[in-house]
C-alpha cells in the first residue's frame, strides 16, 4: 500500500487526503494548528456562479463528500446577493468539527499542531536548503516558465523522501502534497500589507506557514497587484452577531443576506475608500460599484462583511453598525491577512516542476481564489500522488470540464507572465470564460453528461492501489 503525507489541512489538503484514501493509500494529513479546514473556519460561500457547475463535476468525478458536508450544514441555500446567483452559505462555527470528524472517520491520520520544518530528500545539497517561502520578491515569467518547462524524462527529476516536524517526528513516504497555503507570516504581512491583523491563520500562536516547495528550493513566485507591490489581501472578514442591530440580523435569518446602503450624506467619502480596499482584494469577483455603495452581509453564523477590512470608526457611522465588533480578523478595521506569496510552479497535473513526487492544490497551485478551487485542486492533487508513487500515468482533467479548464488556463496565463489575475469560478477574468465557452451551467444532467462523456465518471473513488 502506497503512503501520501498531505501537509496542510485547509480544504485543499482535506480534498488530497480524502482522494489519495479512496485510491488505496495509506495516508497521513499533517496541520500546523489545531484546526482543520484552513481559511474554511471563516469563509463559507459555496456555489455562487461557476462554482456549482464546478460542484456538482466533482460530484460526478467521485470527489463530493466535502461540498456534501457543506451543503449539510448550509444556513441558507439559492442565496443571491450583488454580482452572485444560487450560493450556499454554510455555518463557519461548526463546520471545523464536522470536517475533522468525517475526514478522521476515513482512516486518514490526522496530525494537528503538527508544523513541517524541515524536507529530507534524493539530493543531498536539497536537505540543507533555505527556506524560501518568505520570498524577498517574485521571480520573473521567464524564470516560471524555465521551471514550469516539461522535462523529457521524469526518471532523472528528484524525490522527497520524509518531511520532519518541529518536534523532530519524521514522516517518510512515497509522495507529498503541498498544500500548505501562501499566506502570511506576519513579516509578510507587514511588509504587503498593514500589519498582523490577528487572522484565523493564527502565526503567533502556531508559527508561520512553511512551503514544502520552498523548502527544498522550488523558485516560487509572487502574485502582484495593481499600482505595484506583490500578493493580495484577504477579501471578507467576520462581524460579532450579538453587536450587529437586531433589524439587520432578522434579514440575514430570513434570506441569508443584507446590503445596508452607506447613507448618502456619507456615500461620497466612504466610497472613496472602500474602492481602494476593493482593488487589493484577491477576491476580484467582488470588485463591482454595489460593494462600494453598500456594506453587503452573509449569514456564516457570524455576520460576513464583504470587504478585505473597514476602519471601524467609519464602519460604526452606518445605521446599524454602531456597535461593531469584529471577531476576524481581530483587527479587520485596519487590515487583514495576505495571501499569493509563495505559489509553486506546477503542470496540469498539478506536479510541482522539478520534484517527481510532490504535488501542490489550492493557492500553491496558482492564482485560485476560493474554497471551490481549493476543493477541485486538492482532489486531483491527492489521487495523482498516488498514480506517482504507484508508477502510473498521471491524470489531467480535460479542458471539457470546467475543473480541467480552469487548471490549465490558469497554468497558461502564469506561464505566459500574467501575475496579477486572479482565478475563481465564482466571478472576474474565469467566471467570463466560462460563460464564452458555454461550461457554465446549472443543468446537472449535462453536468454529468460532461463527465461520462470524458470517461471520468466517479475516478476519484476507483481504487488502484492493489
Amino acid at each position: 500500500m502506497p503512503k501520501i503525507v498531505v501537509i496542510g489541512g485547509g480544504w485543499a489538503g482535506c480534498a488530497a487526503a480524502l482522494t489519495a484514501q479512496q485510491a488505496g493509500a495509506h495516508v497521513v494529513l499533517l496541520e500546523r494548528a489545531d484546526t482543520l479546514p484552513g481559511t474554511g473556519q471563516v469563509g463559507g460561500i459555496m456555489r455562487n456562479n461557476g462554482r456549482y457547475t464546478a460542484t456538482e463535476e466533482m460530484i460526478a468525478l467521485g470527489a463530493g463528500e466535502l461540498f456534501r458536508l457543506t451543503g449539510e450544514n448550509a444556513r441558507h441555500a439559492n442565496v443571491e446577493f450583488p454580482g452572485h446567483k444560487h450560493a450556499s452559505v454554510y455555518d463557519v462555527a461548526t463546520m471545523e468539527a464536522r470536517v475533522r470528524r468525517y475526514v478522521q472517520a476515513q482512516g486518514i491520520d490526522v496530525r494537528t499542531i503538527c508544523r513541517v520544518t524541515r524536507v529530507m530528500a534524493s539530493r543531498p545539497e536539497w536537505n540543507a536548503a533555505e527556506s524560501k517561502e518568505s520570498a524577498k520578491q517574485s521571480p520573473s515569467s521567464t524564470e516560471i516558465a524555465s521551471a514550469q518547462k516539461p522535462r523529457p524524462t521524469m526518471a532523472n527529476d528528484n524525490s522527497i523522501t520524509a518531511v520532519q516536524s518541529e518536534n523532530g517526528e519524521t514522516f517518510e513516504a512515497d509522495a507529498f502534497v503541498d498544500a500548505t497555503g501562501t499566506l502570511g507570516p506576519q513579516a509578510n504581512c507587514t511588509k504587503y500589507g498593514n500589519g498582523c491583523a490577528m487572522c484565523v491563520s493564527r502565526c503567533p500562536t502556531f508559527g508561520p506557514r512553511v512551503s514544502i516547495a520552498g523548502k527544498i528550493g522550488v523558485a516560487e513566485y509572487m502574485a502582484t497587484r495593481v499600482g505595484g507591490g506583490f500578493g493580495a489581501m484577504s477579501g471578507s472578514c467576520k462581524l460579532h452577531r450579538e453587536s450587529v442591530d437586531a433589524g439587520i440580523i432578522t434579514e440575514l435569518d430570513r434570506a441569508g443576506v443584507c446590503v445596508v446602503p452607506i447613507p448618502k450624506t456619507l456615500l461620497a467619502e466612504l466610497k472613496a475608500k472602500e474602492e481602494k480596499l476593493l482593488a487589493m482584494k484577491c477576491c476580484q469577483q467582488y470588485a463591482l460599484e454595489a460593494f462600494a455603495e453598500n456594506l453587503v452581509l452573509l449569514d456564516t453564523g457570524h455576520v460576513k462583511l464583504m470587504a478585505p477590512f473597514y476602519p471601524l470608526a467609519d464602519l460604526r457611522r452606518i445605521p446599524g453598525l454602531e456597535n461593531a465588533r469584529y471577531d476576524d480578523p481581530y483587527s479587520g478595521g485596519i487590515g487583514n491577512s495576505i495571501r499569493f506569496l509563495a505559489m509553486s510552479p506546477r503542470d496540469n497535473a498539478l506536479r510541482v516542476g522539478g520534484v517527481r513526487n510532490l504535488f501542490c492544490g489550492g493557492e500553491k497551485a496558482g492564482p485560485l481564489v476560493g474554497h471551490t478551487e481549493a476543493i477541485c485542486t486538492g482532489a486531483l492533487a491527492g489521487h495523482n500522488a498516488v498514480r506517482r508513487a504507484l508508477g502510473k500515468e498521471l491524470i489531467e482533467l480535460p479542458i471539457t470540464l470546467a475543473v480541467g479548464d480552469l487548471i490549465a488556463f490558469s497554468n497558461a496565463q502564469v506561464r505566459g507572465g500574467d501575475l496579477g489575475s486572479k482565478y475563481t469560478f465564482a466571478g472576474s477574468v474565469y467566471f467570463e470564460r466560462m460563460k464564452s465557452l458555454g461550461t457554465y451551467t446549472t443543468d446537472q444532467r449535462i453536468i454529468r453528461t460532461r463527465v461520462h462523456a470524458a470517461g471520468l465518471a466517479n475516478l476519484f473513488t476507483r481504487r488502484i492501489a492493489e
